[in-house]
């Protein structure tokens, strides 16, 4: 134990003891939507509310049980509300490594609709409707002062949804990579339908500064779902899935699996050439004004890919550049973000995972912040 004139003179001399951050332990968020006065979906005699604390407590033993050098910590353990941004702060507050969103579906069909599907933040084309993310977003609708904590954002309104077009770039590959292993994993281990991976613009994903992922178990308006997602059997089953995947993902990004190199300052765009004869690209050219350049990233790939490859789906004026160990592809360069926000809009149908990058003098910057600078100077 420290003494007290131990303690004195350690200050004195500007010894600084050990921090939490320091001691950082691997934090997983776990998310139980809805609560309280918040039901969610109800039908069938069940309430959404209920049945994700019940899968989400599931999980969350799961991990405390098997994975002692994790720090679990839940949005909620009991039957209340929880606004969405506080949520969200849960998890950036305790720099959370991993965000897992549990949620139930529903939809306006006589027709029966079953199956799960695991979601991470991003726009759908620009034909289809953002039903799911729509539905769990109302839920700030509830909260009094949701235009202080949302900057005026309204789930009704389609135009409110321009401020998910710029998204964590960092974040979206490992995003992606947890909701495929949670649909392998729970779809194996509790015989759910798989719906596959999609993206959509959900307020609680967009607010977390982590690797995060949204999970519809099934749909609650569906009889049968709803009385499979109401049995104690398959509850537990969806836990044991979830805690799975997670344990199969962190494998991956801790210090049991090889570390990824720093990743390079990003490079000029060039037109892509045949992966027999890459050419390294070089430093973007900078503008005289030196204002931001926006583009349209369309996809990343490990390998080179050839001006004719079949996953740039016939698109002509790509280039590329290397980051890391990756090479980014992208369509358009302006200074004017407006006429990029537009092309992604144009490319959206063949590349639903596309979003907005930018660079500054030959350096790739914070999207985000470019646009900020854009509306500035306009």
């Amino acid at each position: 134990m420290i003494n007290r004139l131990t303690l004195l003179i350690a200050c004195l001399l500007g010894f600084a003891w050990p921090t939490e951050a320091a001691d950082h332990k691997y934090t997983l968020v776990i998310d139980a939507g809805h609560g309280g006065k918040d039901g969610g979906a109800c039908a069938n005699g069940a309430k959404e509310k209920n049945i994700n604390l019940n899968v989400a407590l599931a999980f969350g033993k799961y991990v405390e049980r098997n994975c002692p050098d994790v720090k679990v910590i839940y949005t909620r353990k009991t039957d209340v509300f929880i606004p969405l941004h506080e949520r969200a702060e849960i998890a950036n507050k305790n720099k959370a490594d991993v965000f897992i969103s549990i949620h139930t579906n529903s939809v306006a069909s006589k027709r029966p609709i079953s199956g799960m599907e695991t979601y991470t933040m991003g726009m759908r084309r620009s034909d289809e409707k953002l039903s799911a993310a729509m539905r769990e977003n109302e839920v700030v609708l509830i909260e009094s002062d949701f235009k202080q904590h949302y900057a005026g954002f309204d789930p009704r309104v389609p135009e409110s949804y321009i401020i998910f077009d710029i998204v964590n770039e960092t974040n979206m590959a490992q995003s992606v990579e947890l909701a495929q292993l949670i649909q392998q994993k729970v779809c194996a281990t509790a015989g759910r339908p798989n719906k596959g991976v999609k993206q959509d613009a959900f307020l609680v994903l967009r607010e977390t500064s982590m690797p995060a992922c949204l999970i519809e178990l099934g749909y609650i308006t569906t009889r049968s779902e709803a009385n499979y997602l109401t049995d104690p059997t398959n509850v537990d089953a969806m836990g044991k899935g979830i805690y799975q995947a997670f344990v199969a993902y962190k494998n991956r990004h801790t210090q049991s699996a090889p570390q990824p190199t720093q990743p390079t300052a990003p490079t000029q765009p060039t037109t892509p050439t045949q992966p027999t004869t890459p050419t390294p690209p070089t430093t973007p050219t900078t503008t005289a004004t030196d204002a931001p350049i926006f583009k349209v990233q369309l996809l990343a790939s490990a390998t080179e890919l050839g001006p004719n490859d079949r996953q740039l789906k016939g698109l002509t004026g790509v280039e590329c550049y290397k980051e890391g160990n990756l090479w980014k592809y992208t369509i358009g360069s302006s200074e004017n973000y407006n006429e990029i926000y537009q092309l992604r809009k144009d490319v959206l149908e063949k590349f639903p995972q596309a979003f907005i990058i930018a660079f500054k003098n030959g350096e790739k910057v914070d999207a985000a912040a470019a646009l900020q600078e854009f509306r500035k100077n306009r």
